[in-house]
């Protein structure tokens, strides 16, 4: 919502030989936040999905894992509006350090669950 006008404003068009990067660079940086913050929910979230589903999967329902789930969500939410709204690197980074603790825990949920179902079969 905001990288396209900002490259319509500045007539720039997009340029498939410039290397990666490099024409994103010329926006301005409250345009940039909002992008990289895109790429970002693109990146460590992958994880988290696929450990709910895995989770979902093996029939997991614990109320621990429920809530580790729904803080990572609620710090990652959190993450996006600073990093959208202020880029104060250090609250953004503190958020995401974080948001790492209950991912480590869904992980250890999703191990251990697949330990006990490997046990049994």
């Amino acid at each position: 919502m905001t990288r396209l006008p900002a490259m319509f404003a500045m007539k720039m068009k997009p340029d498939p030989n410039a290397p990666s990067g490099e024409q994103m660079s010329k926006l301005p940086p409250k345009v940039r936040w909002k992008a990289d913050n895109y790429n970002h929910l693109m990146e460590q979230p992958t994880i988290f999905y696929a450990i709910v589903i895995a989770l979902a999967l093996m029939g997991s329902s614990s109320s621990s894992a429920v809530f580790l789930a729904w803080l990572y969500v609620a710090l990652r939410v959190i993450h996006s509006l600073v990093q959208a709204l202020t880029n104060k690197i250090e609250v953004r980074f503190f958020v995401f350090v974080l948001s790492n603790i209950p991912l480590f825990g869904l992980t250890y949920i999703a191990a251990t669950e697949f330990i006990q179902l490997s046990a049994i079969a």
